[in-house]
């Protein structure tokens, strides 16, 4: 199969990448189920990326019924080693305006159904996450972001809710005594994932309107929110164009490494369905002889 560097995750309004060169799908097979969609694997800039529209190609699929770990699986399956997140969210603050881009460094968790780690069934690894985004890839999404000129807001906390309902007032306001920034249903399953998977995660949110919390928001006008998305989404072909231009070629950040010391479970202890299901991500850590 291809072996690709960079994956793209294009979220509400962004379901293909303009300036791909040398296209061609193809549809990954996982241990762990189907992804969203096929993957559209090509070049852009002189490297080579696989993207993929999170909730399918015609957004068919909620929040909640997206299949995380097959996504995340299938990046790593095609090489994938740095994964550029794009999503749409609501704003939690006064200043982040609609069409502002944010790159959040930090996420707190609403859901409730879903699935976010690709480790049980007798193995047992507890990676780090206080710092839940790659600092290199969030640090040149934001260096892109003012070189094409386009707002993007470096830093800040993201809130993963349940959906596929927006907040309640009483919840949106509670997110802001928490301080938090934006909101939306997507990308922390994505981010756990892609660290377990040893892949370089950040991802830019598209602020299409506030969240209930504020005066206008009763407002705003589906076509108001409609024209939004499109305005982000050419916003956003363009960074992430950028950015994939940008990023250095060679890794030297700890997500690299992310699973070395995680893995709780004694070798000889792991069940050898579990090898097999995993052998991808924890393969290079199993001492030889101890793989199948």
């Amino acid at each position: 199969m291809q072996q690709v560097e960079i994956g793209i995750i294009g979220g509400s309004g962004l379901y293909a990448m303009p300036g791909l060169t040398s296209v061609r799908e193809v549809k990954v097979e996982t241990p762990f189920g189907e992804p969203s969609d096929a993957f559209v694997l090509g070049e852009l800039e002189g490297r080579k990326v696989a993207f993929l529209a999170r909730h399918g190609r015609g957004h068919r699929l909620l929040p909640s019924e997206l299949n995380f770990r097959a996504n995340i699986y299938a990046m790593k399956k095609l090489g994938v080693e740095r994964i550029l997140s794009v999503s749409a969210v609501g704003s939690l603050k006064e200043e982040h305006k609609p069409t502002d881009f944010v790159i959040p460094d930090q996420f707190i968790d609403r859901t409730v159904r879903r699935v976010s780690t690709f480790f049980g069934d007798g193995i047992v690894a507890h990676v780090a996450f206080g710092d839940p985004v790659c600092g290199v890839v969030a640090r040149t999404l934001a260096k892109v972001c003012k070189a094409e000129d386009v707002v993007g807001k470096a830093g800040g906390t993201y809130v993963c809710m349940e959906g596929p309902q927006f907040s309640t007032r009483a919840e949106s306001n509670l997110y802001r005594s928490w301080g938090a920034d934006v909101i939306g249903m997507t990308n922390l399953q994505e981010a756990k994932l892609a660290r377990e998977a040893e892949i370089c995660y950040a991802t830019v949110a598209m602020v299409t309107d506030y969240d209930c919390w504020h005066d206008g928001h009763d407002s705003v006008t589906v076509e108001q929110i409609v024209q939004v998305l499109h305005q982000n989404a050419a916003n956003a072909c363009k960074v992430v164009k950028a950015a994939v231009a940008a990023l250095p070629s060679e890794r030297n950040c700890g997500c690299a490494s992310a699973l070395k010391h995680a893995i709780l479970t004694s070798p000889d202890a792991i069940p050898e369905a579990a090898k097999e299901k995993l052998e991808l991500l924890i393969g290079k850590y199993l001492p030889v002889g101890a793989k199948g």
